[in-house]
């Protein structure tokens, strides 16, 4: 099973997406773990535009996520989050998964209000020592202030504030709207409604899948 999960940040992809993994026993691929595990292992290229700040290009990021599908680890599935970014992203993705003699089952499409998101993300905190994720709402610590795992301390990211979340909700929706129209021709675009609480969005998302590909029942 090949799945992929849009949504602007904050909507609730990563928390989805771990359920769903451990459901079926498949991988959440970030892209920014994915890149991350390159520029460790010294991929040069990938890193001289990281380490500037530079948008990675299509080419480049194209190359990476092919070498990922290849490995052991997705033979048996994934679930995508945070590529595709652009429709030529996404075409090279299908050519990919095509010489991988696999495709696309779903594309979810997790959808909130804007001041539903910023109020979701702005909530959330991270542990500056283990980097574990609560949200003062939907998920909170024991303590306050304080990890459940390693009693660390529980700090806001910059990415969690007010303005730094409208502007990538911005730039989120200027780049995947051509995107979405992609998929909805192809009618493998499913909304979501994400503005409710994970375990229920998680509900229903599976309802869809089982729907779709019913061997996964």
């Amino acid at each position: 099973m090949q799945l992929i999960i849009f949504g602007p940040p904050g909507v609730g992809k990563g928390t989805l997406s771990d359920l769903l993994a451990d459901k079926y026993k498949i991988p959440h691929i970030s892209t920014g773990d994915i890149f991350r595990n390159e520029i460790n292992s010294g991929n040069s290229e990938l890193t001289q535009y990281v380490e500037k700040g530079l948008l990675v290009p299509d080419m480049v990021v194209n190359k990476v996520i092919e070498k990922a599908l290849k490995q052991e680890t997705f033979k048996s599935g994934f679930i995508l989050d945070g590529y595709p970014r652009t429709t030529d992203q996404a075409e090279f993705l299908e050519n990919a998964l095509w010489k991988l003699k696999k495709n696309i089952d779903i594309v979810l499409n997790l959808v909130a209000s804007e001041e539903e998101i910023v109020e979701r993300a702005t909530q959330r905190r991270m542990c500056g020592k283990c980097g574990a994720l609560y949200n003062l709402v939907t998920m909170k610590p024991k303590k306050k202030d304080a990890c459940d795992k390693c009693n660390g301390p529980l700090v806001q990211r910059k990415d969690d504030e007010e303005d730094t979340v409208r502007k990538r909700i911005q730039v989120y929706r200027e780049e995947t709207t051509p995107l979405i129209e992609h998929y909805k021709k192809k009618k493998l675009l499913i909304d979501v409604d994400a503005s409710k609480k994970p375990r229920t969005i998680y509900s229903e998302v599976l309802k869809i899948i089982e729907a779709k590909i019913p061997k996964q029942q």
